[in-house]
Order: C-alpha cells, then sequence, then structure tokens
C-alpha cells in the first residue's frame, strides 16, 4: 500500500521554493523602489553636479539690426564696434560642432568597455589585484592560506561570461570554505561573494533563485554558528546583505525581460504599421491609376476616335479634294488608329495588378474563335458560330477587340445562363464588323443593361470592359436581356481603313 507522504514531500518541495523565491522577489521590488525614491530624491543634486562637470556656455550677444558686428560698451558708457574676423564681404566660416562634454564622454566610453570581451577579464583581474591589496591592510601576508582563499574568491570571476556557474561555485565555495576555516573577512572578497549571488539571480529562473536563496541564507547562519569570522558583523546585517543582493539580480532581471517585452511589442507595432502604410500606398497607387485610365478613356481616347472618323470621311463628304490630301487624311485616319491601338495597351497596364505578369503570349485573334467556341462545348455549354459577309483580314486592334467581346460573352452565359443555347454571329460589311451574342437562358437583371451613351448603371466589370474596348476604337455596343428571353450583347466595330498589323 503506498503512503501519502512522498507525494505530499514532492508537491510540498516545489511549493517551498516558489514561496522563497516570492520573497526573494518581494525583498528586491522593496529595494529597487527604495533605490529608485532615493534617486528621485537626489536628481536636484545630481543634475546641479553634471551641470558643473559639464560646464555652461554663456549665451552669444545679440546681434545689431542691419547685419553689422555686435557692439560692446566700455566703462564709460561709450559703445564700440567689434571687427569681425574675416574680411568684409567674405562669407562667415561655418559654425563649429558642439563638443561632447567630458562627463558624458566617460559614460560612452564606460559602456563600450562593458559591451565589449575584456570587461570580464578586466574588471575579474582588477577585483583579484584588489584583494591582494587588501591583505596586507589586515596584517596578512600575500603568500598564505588567506591570499589562497582571497584568489579563488575574486579571480574565478574573470570568466563569468563564458562560464558563469563553475566560475560562481568557486567564489562562493572559496568564500565560504575561508569563513569556516576561521580566515578574516575582507571587503573585496564580501563584494565579489554578493556580486556573485546577484549575477546568479540575474540569470537564473524564478524558482531557481528562492532555491538560490535558501541555501544562501541557511550558509550564512551556519557560518554564524560554526565560526567567529563574522563576528564583528550584526547577524541581521549579514543575512539582509546576501537576500538584498539576491532580490536586486532578481528585481534586475524582471526589469530586463518587462524592457525586451517592450521593445518586441514596439518592434511588432512598427511592424504592422509599415504593412498598413505599404497596403494604404498602393492602394493609392491602384486608385491613381483607374483614375488615369477612366481619364486616358474619357477624354483622350473620344478625341482621337473623332479625329479617326472625321479623317475617315473626309474624303466621302469633301468631293472636291485632291488625291494628295485624299492621302493625307488616311494616314491621319490611320495614324490615329494606331495611338488607339496604343492607348488600348496602355490601359490594359494601367488596369492590371501591380504585381501582375507582363503579357507575353501572342494576342488572339478571329481564326481562333472556333477554339473558342470547343472550349465552350467542352465546359458544358451549346453554342453555334455564323459568319456572313465576305471574311477578310481586319488589323490586331479589331480581331483581338471583337474576340475579347466574345469571349467575355461566353464567360458571362456560363455564368449566369449555364446550359443555354448561345449564338455567336459575326457579320463583315463594308466598313464595320458587327458582332452579335444571344443565348436562351434566363435574363439577367435589366440594372445590368448598358449602352454606348454611358448613362445606364453597370453591375459588374465584363460589361464595362466589352462596352470600352467597342468605344475605344469608335464603335458601338449594347448589352440586355432580349424581349423574347435570353441575354444579347451587340457591338461595332468600324473597320475603315485599318491594315492588318
Amino acid at each position: 500500500m503506498t503512503s501519502d507522504k512522498p507525494d505530499f514531500l514532492h508537491e510540498a518541495g516545489p511549493a517551498a521554493w516558489r514561496v522563497a523565491a516570492q520573497v526573494v522577489t518581494a525583498v528586491g521590488q522593496v529595494l529597487l523602489w527604495i533605490l529608485t525614491g532615493i534617486g528621485r530624491l537626489l536628481r536636484p543634486i545630481t543634475n546641479r553636479l553634471v551641470a558643473a562637470l559639464y560646464g555652461r556656455s554663456t549665451p552669444p550677444p545679440a546681434s545689431p539690426p542691419y547685419g553689422g558686428p555686435p557692439p560692446y560698451a566700455t566703462p564709460d558708457g561709450t559703445l564700440f564696434t567689434r571687427q569681425p574676423p574675416y574680411p568684409a564681404g567674405a562669407p562667415a566660416p561655418p559654425p563649429r560642432p558642439p563638443k561632447t562634454p567630458p562627463l558624458l564622454r566617460w559614460v560612452h566610453a564606460w559602456r563600450r568597455f562593458g559591451e565589449s570581451w575584456a570587461y570580464g577579464p578586466v574588471t575579474g583581474a582588477i577585483l583579484a589585484v584588489a584583494a591582494l591589496i587588501e591583505l596586507p591592510l589586515h596584517h596578512l601576508r600575500v603568500v598564505s592560506l588567506s591570499g589562497a582563499f582571497a584568489l579563488a574568491a575574486t579571480l574565478p570571476l574573470m570568466f563569468r561570461r563564458e562560464s558563469l556557474r563553475p566560475a560562481s561555485a568557486i567564489v562562493l565555495g572559496a568564500l565560504a570554505a575561508s569563513l569556516l576555516s576561521g580566515q578574516q573577512v575582507l571587503l573585496t572578497t564580501a563584494f565579489a561573494g554578493l556580486y556573485t549571488l546577484y549575477i546568479l539571480a540575474q540569470q537564473l529562473p524564478r524558482q531557481s533563485t528562492g532555491v538560490l536563496g535558501v541555501c544562501s541564507v541557511v550558509a550564512v547562519g551556519v557560518v554564524y554558528l560554526a565560526s567567529g569570522s563574522l563576528d564583528d558583523i550584526p547577524w541581521l546585517a549579514g543575512f539582509t546583505a546576501v537576500i538584498a543582493a539576491i532580490g536586486l539580480g532578481d528585481a534586475r532581471r524582471t526589469v530586463e525581460t518587462a524592457e525586451a517585452s517592450v521593445d518586441e511589442e514596439r518592434e511588432r507595432s512598427s511592424e504592422t504599421l509599415t504593412r498598413l502604410n505599404a497596403a494604404q500606398r498602393e492602394q493609392a497607387v491602384l486608385r491613381e491609376r483607374a483614375r488615369i485610365a477612366r481619364e486616358l478613356h474619357d477624354v483622350v481616347a473620344h478625341s482621337v476616335s473623332m479625329i479617326a472618323v472625321q479623317a475617315e470621311t473626309a474624303p466621302y463628304t469633301m468631293r472636291d479634294l485632291s488625291p494628295e490630301a485624299k492621302k493625307g487624311f488616311g494616314e491621319i485616319a490611320g495614324a490615329a488608329r494606331e495611338a488607339l491601338e496604343e492607348m488600348r495597351r496602355l490601359l490594359t497596364v494601367l488596369r492590371a495588378e501591380p504585381g501582375a505578369e507582363p503579357e507575353v503570349t501572342p494576342q488572339p485573334r478571329l481564326d481562333r474563335l472556333n477554339e473558342l467556341i470547343d472550349s465552350h462545348r467542352g465546359a458544358g455549354g451549346d453554342a453555334r458560330l455564323t459568319v456572313r459577309g465576305s471574311a477578310r483580314p481586319l488589323s490586331t486592334t479589331i480581331e483581338l477587340s471583337a474576340y475579347r467581346i466574345v469571349q467575355e460573352a461566353l464567360t458571362n452565359a456560363r455564368r449566369h445562363a449555364p446550359g443555354s443555347r448561345v449564338n455567336v454571329e459575326l457579320e463583315y460589311q463594308g466598313d464595320r464588323l458587327a458582332v452579335r451574342v444571344t443565348d436562351d437562358g434566363a435574363t439577367v437583371p435589366p440594372t445590368t443593361t448598358v449602352n454606348t451613351d454611358g448613362r445606364t448603371k453597370v453591375m459588374g466589370h465584363g460589361l464595362v470592359g466589352m462596352r470600352e474596348r467597342a468605344t475605344m476604337l469608335g464603335g458601338r455596343f449594347a448589352a440586355g436581356p432580349r424581349p423574347e428571353g435570353g441575354f444579347a450583347v451587340q457591338a461595332e466595330l468600324p473597320v475603315g481603313q485599318n491594315r492588318r498589323s
């Protein structure tokens, strides 16, 4: 039958260490508050001391009006003017950079030294030399047992950064052995022991700090009972010094942990703000690109298309034109059509996503409509292509726009009227290419009706894109429900004198 005593001891042990750690933490926090309060009380004195060490610079005399040199007065009240140290009309020398105060330079130098690799070995060696110097002051020989204990309690601190726990074990063991053997306590070795407890509490976790505090108090109590080395030091002062060193180390670790947490939170906040600013900049860029695209389409594209149309119709409306004039109007119309094509490409780039890859595949033409119809059938749709008139090669802009209009119309049919029958009609007229795509499926809400006048509201980007393709070329576009049911998309693209490119 199992007894409850081992379980009780197993649970009571960690609880006792936690209580000890909480006591040590409380003492450290109280001492930290006391030191902080003392620092605040002494702040006026320290400010005056710092000002005295820095030195105060007197303010420069006020410059006289009209940019002259500053005057000075003699004892009888007569004003004289100092001559500038540089010739008249020459530029004034640049101001000298302010000199760093001596105390501030010393503080920066000490911080750099504390962060270097030499800080541990140098300070440990200085502490060992100080212990050897202190021995003759107490009438003790350097080459003796006291000297050996003094070196053992101070010299290992040279390696406290690389091997903290072994060095601390040697320092604390040598200090305890010297006190138990009746050796006289030295100020240097006592400081080394308290400093070792401080850095141990600063590095160890909270529960280990409680174990360190209990063991240190027990060790000091054993020294008071078994030896007379600490008889000159009141027992309350000894216990308080040990607990204070451990408590301050634990409080310092808590402060550093809190500062690290604040720094991490500040860094996370900075990263979040950076991402938010980047997203806002991207949105602003997208809005600006959309605005530029709208202005180009609404203003420039309309004007250029009007130039092209007027240049193409001029030979028919003006019968007395010479062949050279007719040729000139034809060149104007061709240049306008090329400008419209380049503008279409620019609008495509402006409306594309910033991270999208540029389109490098060949642009589709009307000879690939059969492939498009077959792909629509493969997706479960029913489509039929009808071509009227004499088919002839057209410019890349016209054929690409017609192909994209048919492609978008088939996509809308699959999306809004799945399973419906779609009729695609191409009619080659004299100066125009008519595109008509109809289906017999469910009608789309009337709010999606789009005409070339642009006065009706549009629901979706597909119809907008088809309308822009048609109007950009000077054509006409209409889309809406049919009276007999279904939906119809109609576009007329002017062919004119567009040449195959």
